[in-house]
């Protein structure tokens, strides 16, 4: 169980306006989450079904629904704004409007929807598609692939894992904690341990166990190029890892 509140849920004496109570559980025991109010000091709280942290949706289920819902809800009114005044935008203008109001919402946080079901990556990926035909002025039954190879967009599915490996690469906060396995002690002298390869932590179900950051971002580095592993500076890593995803994308 989550509470907003900042605080324990046992002995809280003081409970904010906005606190909200979330039970989660996996899809198939949604049926058992207690639907009565939570007590927490002197006050009870009713469970909600989905709470937002940090721009983040979270839902019961932990499916990542709500927040994908709530992103291509956002982007789609963006490009129905966008579209009244196409006319009167350049290409470029286009293209940076586009960027700012749409492109960013669709990476901002991705790294939180890695391991969620394909569905719900075609709905994210139905807006980049809806922008690029924008930018084109295409109708919605011509095909889409040329003209995101055209603006150089990742697809979804690869937009996720250039922000896990980009994180991995040593932009992740302090409190995400990722092992090389050459800082094992058991495997300081294996050929394993020679590339700068991550440790994949242990996980009992792939359905949520495998999504947290430290075992997603791990497999998603593990499966790059050693060569790309071992660039150094992060502009030139990104610039190749994109270049690696795109061509895996597109060709």
């Amino acid at each position: 169980m989550i509470c907003r509140c900042g605080c324990a849920l046992t002995g809280c004496s003081s409970i904010p306006p906005k606190t909200e109570v979330l039970w989660c559980s996996s899809a198939r025991r949604q049926h058992q989450i207690p639907t009565t109010p939570v007590r927490i000091g002197n006050t009870h709280v009713l469970p909600v079904s989905s709470v937002r942290d940090l721009g983040v949706y979270l839902d019961a289920d932990l499916t990542m629904t709500a927040h994908i819902t709530a992103t291509v809800r956002t982007c789609f009114a963006a490009l129905r704004q966008t579209r009244s005044v196409r006319r009167s935008l350049t290409k470029d203008a286009l293209l940076t409007l586009l960027r700012a109001l749409v492109v960013s919402k669709v990476d901002c946080y991705s790294t939180v929807l890695a391991g969620v079901s394909l569905s719900l990556t075609d709905r994210l990926q139905s807006v980049l598609n809806a922008a690029a035909r924008l930018v084109f002025s295409a109708r919605r039954s011509e095909h889409v692939t040329p003209l995101l190879c055209d603006l150089h967009w990742l697809k979804v599915p690869e937009r996720i894992k250039f922000g896990l490996c980009v994180l991995a690469h040593g932009t992740a906060p302090p409190y995400e904690t990722l092992q090389r396995t050459s800082d094992m002690s058991a495997r300081r002298h294996l050929r394993s341990a020679v590339p700068p390869t991550l440790v994949v932590p242990s996980t009992r179900r792939s359905t949520h166990g495998d999504r947290p950051f430290p075992v997603a971002a791990a497999r998603a580095w593990n499966s790059l190029l050693s060569s790309l592993r071992a660039v150094q500076s992060l502009t030139t890593f990104s610039r190749c890892l994109k270049a690696e995803l795109f061509e895996s994308s597109f060709t």
